[in-house]
């Protein structure tokens, strides 16, 4: 898997990590992570997915801080999320996500 390759994470490798503090891949800050599922999980059962990814690599994501991830959500829809967005390199460089994510770098985090 190409993806795996290059640091991402399948759901088996998720379990018992949940909300770990660990360095953000987008904002760069240590803080608390959540998963952040590629494909998102809604788009699972529709068929274009099934046909052109594996389970494996639908279950495939990202560790990002809340305040990412929310944004992520925030800015873009699932389906525009699967197909146009579903690596971290394309999430990174997309002018909307970075501009919000160098907003975000500048944020205090509180970590117990």
């Amino acid at each position: 898997m190409l993806r795996l390759s290059i640091g991402y994470l399948n759901n088996s490798e998720v379990v018992g990590v949940a909300n770990t503090v660990g360095i953000c891949p987008c904002c760069k800050r240590k803080t608390r992570l959540t998963y952040h599922h590629l494909i998102p999980k809604k788009m699972h059962r529709r068929q274009y997915f099934k046909k052109h990814y594996t389970k494996a690599e639908r279950q495939e994501g990202v560790h990002v801080c809340r305040q990412c991830h929310s944004g992520i959500h925030r800015f873009y829809d699932e389906m525009t999320l699967a197909k146009n967005l579903c690596t971290l390199p394309l999430l990174l460089a997309d002018e909307q996500l970075a501009s919000f994510f160098s907003w975000v770098s500048k944020q205090r985090v509180k970590v117990d």
